[in-house]
C-alpha cells in the first residue's frame, strides 16, 4: 500500500505521557505532523511537546470523560484547523486472579482501554469526517490470544478490537479508515511495572517462544508510524503478530490446558500478586481518581 506524507497532518495521541504514546507523538512529530497530546499527567505531556519537532501542544483529560473530550476535540480544531489522524493508544492494566483481583483496578482497566477509547471516537468522529481521516485503535497480542491472570486487559483489548472493527463498516463510507494496531509485550513502563511481580514475570517467561520476549519500543513504533502513513486497517508492531491471526481459533484451547497446568504450579504463590493497576501510568491513573 502506499503511504502518505504526514507533513503538516495534525494526529492526537492518548496516553502521551509516557511509552508507547510518548514515543509516538515524537515520531510523527519528526515526520512534519502537528501533535496534540491528551493524557493524565499535564507536567509529562508538557514536557514531551516541548521536545517536538513540529508544532504541538497538550490537553490534560481522562479519555472515560465524555464533556471532556469533546471539549478537547473542539479545542484542538480550534488549535490547529483540522484532524486527520487520532490514535486511541490511552491504557492501564492489572493483573492477578480474577477472584482476588480489586474490583475497581479491574473495573477501571474496562473503563480506560474499552470505554475511554469508545469516548475517543466519538469525540473526535466528527472532525475525522471532514478531513477523511484515520483513526488508529491501540489494541494487543492480548486481543488474538487469552491469557491467564489477565482476564480485565484481555477483556479490553478483546472489546477494543471488536468495536473498530464494527466501527470501520459504518465509518468507511464518509471516508474515515479505522486500523487496529497490535503489540506484544513491548518495553514500557506498563510492560516493566507488571514485570515487578514475580509470579507475572515468572508465568510470561513460561509462554512459549515468540510471546515470551520483551521487544524494544523503538522497532514497534517505527511499524505503527508506517502503518498509519499507509492508513492500514491492521498495524503489526512486531513481525510474528499477523501470522496469530491465522492461528487464533485454536488459542483459547491451547491456552486453557497449559494455563490449567501453569496455574496449578504457581497456586502457592498467587496470593503474593498485587491487585492494583500496574506501572507509572497505573499509579498517575490512580492518583487523578483517589486526588492522592
Amino acid at each position: 500500500m502506499s503511504r502518505v506524507s504526514l507533513e503538516g497532518q495534525v494526529a492526537v495521541v492518548t496516553g502521551a505521557a509516557r511509552g508507547v504514546g510518548e514515543l509516538l507523538a515524537r515520531k510523527l512529530s519528526a515526520r512534519g505532523a502537528k501533535v496534540a497530546l491528551v493524557g493524565l499527567e499535564p507536567d509529562e505531556l508538557k514536557q514531551v511537546s516541548e521536545r517536538l519537532h513540529t508544532e504541538s501542544d497538550h490537553w490534560h483529560a481522562d479519555v472515560t470523560d465524555h464533556v471532556a473530550m469533546a471539549r478537547v476535540a473542539q479545542e484542538v480544531k480550534q488549535r490547529f484547523g483540522k484532524v486527520d489522524i487520532v490514535v486511541a493508544n490511552a491504557g492501564v492494566a492489572n493483573g492477578g486472579p480474577f477472584l482476588e483481583s480489586d474490583p475497581e483496578a479491574w473495573r477501571r482497566v474496562i473503563e480506560v482501554n474499552l470505554i475511554g477509547s469508545a469516548v475517543t471516537g466519538r469525540a473526535f468522529l466528527p472532525v475525522l469526517m471532514e478531513s477523511r481521516g484515520y483513526l488508529l485503535q491501540i489494541a494487543s497480542l492480548a486481543a488474538i490470544t487469552p491469557a491467564p491472570m489477565m482476564t480485565a486487559y484481555c477483556a479490553s483489548k478483546s472489546g477494543v478490537e471488536a468495536y473498530a472493527h464494527a466501527l470501520r463498516a459504518e465509518v468507511g463510507y464518509k471516508g474515515v479508515k479505522v486500523g487496529v494496531g497490535y503489540l506484544s509485550w513491548t518495553d514500557t513502563d506498563m510492560v516493566r511495572g507488571a514485570d515487578q511481580d514475580d509470579v507475572m514475570r515468572e508465568l510470561r517467561q513460561r509462554l512459549p517462544w515468540p510471546s515470551n520476549k520483551t521487544y524494544p519500543l523503538g522497532p514497534a513504533v517505527d511499524r505503527i508510524v508506517a502503518g498509519i502513513e499507509r492508513r492500514s486497517s491492521h498495524v503489526y508492531a512486531q513481525w510474528w503478530l499477523r501470522g496469530m491471526q491465522g492461528i487464533r481459533g485454536y488459542l483459547p484451547g491451547v491456552i486453557g490446558a497449559v494455563g490449567q497446568r501453569e496455574m496449578r504450579r504457581f497456586e502457592p504463590r498467587l496470593g503474593t500478586i498485587s491487585t492494583g493497576l500496574v506501572g507509572a501510568g497505573g499509579s498517575a491513573d490512580e492518583r487523578v481518581r483517589t486526588g492522592s
